[in-house]
Formats: structure tokens, C-alpha cells, sequence
């Protein structure tokens, strides 16, 4: 049973190996480990010292509940979900698939990850298109620019729902349908959102949608997803060959058997090497936790943190977002981020990131009121100190 207080979940820190001392504002970088999570790596390490114990179906079992459970968080079935190695890797999928002819354009956000740059660098470099940046002009919402930069020549928008440097919020439903009315591919980088904020590739039907696990899905490094819409699922051509995706594959005996006929669905888009045997029973223990929780509740027990936050901050001169994700903020400086601040707040055994302009704060349900009131505090002394 999931203790809640007054409709949101209550503290999870004893789920967490945080030690009472640390202020960890940082999931959005990497999320500590579950206790669940290190007890099933564990499990899943000392199994490997057996390899005789292992059948030929043990080899392609392990990855199907985590295509369950990330069906579940994306609404979609199993069979949408692939399993690979980084967003980048999923990235690389989509830029393989989608079409682009001489001439046309990619539309990347300004300061965008440089994962979701490069691989429509590639794109653009084999087509003969471009890549054009999205940037924002005044008080301009993201959503906005990307709708005013939409024409008859964009052949792709390649988008997060937030943005990673601080968390602003782009409607992937409004982009989309825009895409949609010029022809345009939708591929979403949700490494930064999905498992804490709601998404449903239902409504927003993306062509492709990727999130590396080890941030908001509690998961190991190493394992990613890779939702394939449909007209992918039955299309879509894998970046490499692998003898796993490759139907009848789990008869060992029979691999000499060559095949052009591929398992179902976005199965054909796995990764090599997907059973992994120690990383898989990780990221099920952090995907179940997730859809125990359910998104949309952590959605809203997160939300008071980052609301205290911006409310702290902005007293002290600070700015954040105007619209942003519930679980991730970031902090703009008056006169800019001091060298060194992260390693003075991680003297005080608080962590947060830097990233462009911004102090980025992303709490989860580990953290309470009194870490966003420490971390204010640091900030406010690092503020009143000449540097």
C-alpha cells in the first residue's frame, strides 16, 4: 500500500539508498538507485555465475516486461516498445526511417541536447536538407516558436516536452497536430519527462518516441526505449543487423537458417544484445515502482516541491520558466551562475546541475520541503558573496 497525504504520495526516502545528510536535487542528471533496483542487480549477478542454468528462451524473456511496463507508462502495447542501448541509439532509428528529400528541413529546438542535433545533422548532410534551429523571441512560449518555424519544407520536428536545460514546457498535442497538417515526422525525446510527467502517444502519436531509463524511470545505465508508431512497427528498417530480432530466433539449433523475416511489432528495432541479463531485472524494478506510483501522481507530489522552489528563488531576484514540467525547474541568476557554485553547494552535501544558463533543480519523491528550503538558503549566501 502507497501512503498518501491529502491525494499525493507521501515521502518515499526509505524506498532510496540517500544517505540523511545528502540533498539530492538532481534526477534529472541521474536518479539514485531504488533499494529494489540494487537488490534485483544483485540477484541478476549472481544468476550470471551460473550461465548453464540459462535456456534458449532466457534470452528473449527478459526484455518483454519492460516493454509491458513502458507500454503501460506510454500507453501503447508492448509490441510499440523496443529496447535500446540510449537515446541516441533510438535517435539514430528514427533518422534511419523517417523520409526527407533535398531541400527540406529538421526543426531542432536552440540549445537543444546534442543528441537530438546530431543525428539530424547526419540526416540533413545525406539528404540534402537542413537542420533549423527553433529559438524563442520575447516572452515566447517554446510551442509557440516551434508552430511559427512550421512550414511546407519541415520534413521533421524533433522535440522534447521539455526543454533539458530547464525544464520548460513544449505541448507535444498542439505540435503535433501542427506537424501533421504539413506532412511532418514528430519524433520526442522524453529522457527528461517520461516517467514523471503524464505522456500518451495515443493522443499525441508520435512517429517515434525515445527516453533513456536512468533518469525519471528509475533504471540502470545502459537501457533505453524506443515507442515505434504503428506504420514503424510493420516498416520500420533496424540501424544494425541482429541475429535476435530475426524470427524463430530462440531456436539456437536453427540459426544457420537464415531469415529476412523479423520478430513482431518494434521488436525488429532492438538493439543487439537485449536479453542483458543483469541490467534488465534492474530496470523492471524501477519501471514497476513507477507504474505503482502512477505518473500522474508523481507528477503531483512533485509539484509543491518545484512550486516552493520558484517561490524561494524569485524572492531572491531569481528567475524560472513561465510554464514549466511539474518535477524539474531552472534557476536563472542575476548576474549569471558563479564558477564553482555546484561544488560550494556540494560541499554543503546538496546537488544540482548547471546546465546553459541555469541552476536545473529536479526533485523527486525522496526529497521534502526542507531540501528545497536548504538548497534557497545555500543560494542565497552564495548570492551575497562577491565573486
Amino acid at each position: 500500500m502507497i501512503e498518501r497525504v491529502r491525494g499525493t504520495i507521501a515521502l518515499q526516502r526509505d524506498l532510496f539508498e540517500i544517505p540523511g545528510d545528502v540533498t539530492y536535487l538532481n534526477c534529472a542528471s541521474m536518479s539514485p538507485q531504488l533499494r529494489t533496483v540494487t537488490e534485483a542487480g544483485l540477484a541478476a549477478v549472481r544468476a550470471k555465475s551460473s550461465p548453464w542454468l540459462y535456456s534458449a528462451r532466457d534470452w528473449f524473456v527478459g526484455a518483454e516486461p519492460l516493454r509491458t511496463l513502458v507500454g503501460r507508462i506510454v500507453n501503447a502495447s508492448a509490441d510499440a516498445i523496443a529496447v535500446i542501448p540510449s537515446a541516441s541509439y533510438g535517435l539514430a532509428i528514427a533518422a534511419a526511417n523517417v523520409p526527407m528529400r533535398a531541400g527540406q528541413s529538421v526543426l531542432v529546438l536552440d540549445r537543444e541536447f546534442p543528441s537530438n542535433v546530431y543525428a539530424w545533422r547526419e540526416l540533413a548532410r545525406r539528404s540534402g536538407g537542413q537542420v533549423r534551429t527553433v529559438r524563442r523571441t520575447g516572452g515566447e512560449s517554446w510551442t509557440d516558436a516551434i508552430l511559427s518555424a512550421m512550414d511546407d519544407d519541415v520534413a521533421v520536428v524533433a522535440t522534447p516536452n521539455c526543454h533539458w536545460t530547464d525544464g520548460s514546457l513544449i505541448d507535444l498535442a498542439r505540435v503535433s497536430e501542427a506537424a501533421r497538417a504539413v506532412g511532418a515526422a514528430l519524433v520526442v525525446d522524453a529522457s527528461q519527462t517520461l516517467g514523471a510527467h503524464p505522456i500518451d502517444v495515443q493522443a499525441v502519436r508520435p512517429d517515434f518516441l525515445v527516453a533513456v531509463g536512468y533518469k525519471w524511470l528509475l533504471g540502470p545505465y545502459g537501457l533505453g526505449y524506443l515507442y515505434a508508431s504503428p506504420h514503424w512497427c510493420e516498416h520500420g528498417v533496424p540501424i544494425e543487423q541482429s541475429w535476435m530480432t530475426r524470427a524463430g530466433a530462440e531456436d539456437f539449433a536453427r540459426l544457420v537458417d537464415y531469415t529476412d523475416e523479423v520478430r513482431p511489432g518494434a521488436r525488429r528495432l532492438d538493439m543487439g544484445e537485449f536479453s542483458q541479463f543483469v541490467l534488465a531485472p534492474m530496470a523492471a524494478a524501477g519501471l514497476e515502482q513507477i507504474v505503482a506510483w502512477g505518473v500522474a501522481d508523481i507528477a503531483a507530489s512533485i509539484e509543491p516541491l518545484t512550486t516552493r522552489l520558484v517561490g524561494g528563488v524569485r524572492e531572491l531576484g531569481c528567475a524560472t520558466p513561465s510554464e514549466h514540467v511539474r518535477h524539474m525547474v531552472g534557476v536563472e541568476l542575476p548576474g549569471g551562475v558563479p564558477a564553482g557554485l555546484t561544488d560550494r553547494l556540494a560541499a554543503s552535501r546538496v546537488y544540482v546541475s548547471v546546465r546553459g544558463d541555469s541552476i536545473r533543480v529536479a526533485p523527486h519523491l525522496y526529497n521534502d520541503a526542507q531540501d528545497i528550503d536548504r538548497f534557497v538558503s545555500l543560494l542565497r549566501d552564495a548570492l551575497a558573496t562577491p565573486h
